[in-house]
């Protein structure tokens, strides 16, 4: 099994699955109230994260020891987000702040909202696997001269644009024949990259309990991770298939390889050379 998708239920899935994942990315409706076909998306608040704890109980069971777990959620329930990992027996590592490049929501009564929060946490104390990434950001004003081996990606990404409704979206956003999006809340493929690069090697099982558009799945494909997707959904489900089936040049990795290239044997994370890579996890790992 290279890439698995399911349609149904994740709760109804981690009950009766005998997979281990070694990586779980956690995205789930925020309960904003949102129309989605085959989800309440208006829940009391006690109903909601009972819910969302039961479901990171159940990913912690079926988790390798020092697996991890990356869950985004809004800035706004910080507090709730960390609680629920913590009851369910998850240990953070970062929290972190996930800022938006192109959309802000403004309020009258309070500063304007520009950035989600993304929880690690790992099954133990210590990661399994974490990977330090090094970047090439641009310079900052108050630097003279460059980075001569770029820095290390620090707890606030604000270098992922996120695909927003507007002309930002780009050709990653994926869209109906008329043009409209598709999915509002699609994940930026970077976001994944750069998730699945950090916390899990080749050949690791990349878990998305709620796929939406499957862009973790595209992700971890071309990462040669393995990946198990669920989507409740059917026609997200048909909108996974046909992505995976064939993949658009707006889906490829390719695109980011430059980006990272100052990290420390990125070839082997990366899995561009296969014999190389084996050897290189037999000796670390």
């Amino acid at each position: 099994m290279q890439c698995q998708v399911i349609q149904g239920d994740c709760a109804a899935y981690l009950a009766q699955t005998d997979a281990v994942f070694d990586l779980t990315f956690l995205d789930p409706p925020f309960n904003q109230g949102k129309e989605y076909a085959h989800c309440e998306d208006n829940l009391p608040s006690e109903a909601y994260w009972a819910w969302l704890g039961d479901i990171c109980r159940k990913i912690f069971e079926r988790t390798r020891q020092g697996g991890a777990i990356y869950f985004m959620q809004r800035e706004k329930n910080a507090e709730f987000t960390l609680r629920c990992l913590r009851e369910s027996g998850w240990t953070l590592q970062n929290l972190i702040v996930w800022k938006k490049k192109t959309s802000a929501v403004p309020s009258a009564q309070r500063y304007g909202k520009s950035y989600q929060i993304i929880a690690f946490a790992t099954k133990g104390h210590k990661p399994r696997v974490f990977h330090r990434l090094r970047i090439d950001p641009p310079l900052p004003e108050n630097y003279k001269q460059r980075r001569k081996q770029g820095m290390y990606v620090t707890d606030v990404w604000d270098d992922i644009r996120e695909l927003t409704s507007g002309y930002f979206a780009g050709d990653e956003a994926i869209r109906t024949a008329h043009g409209k999006r598709f999915h509002k809340q699609q994940s930026p493929l970077e976001l994944l990259v750069r998730i699945i690069l950090t916390s899990s090697k080749p050949d690791d099982l990349v878990f998305d309990p709620f796929a939406g558009t499957g862009t973790t799945l595209v992700a971890a494909t071309q990462l040669k991770r393995r990946a198990i997707g669920v989507e409740i959904d059917p026609e997200n489900v048909r909108c996974i298939e046909s992505r995976l089936a064939s993949l658009r040049p707006a889906d490829s990795v390719e695109r980011f390889y430059a980006k990272y290239a100052f990290t420390k044997d990125l070839e082997y994370i990366w899995a561009r050379d296969k014999a190389a890579e084996t050897l290189f996890y037999n000796a670390q790992f």
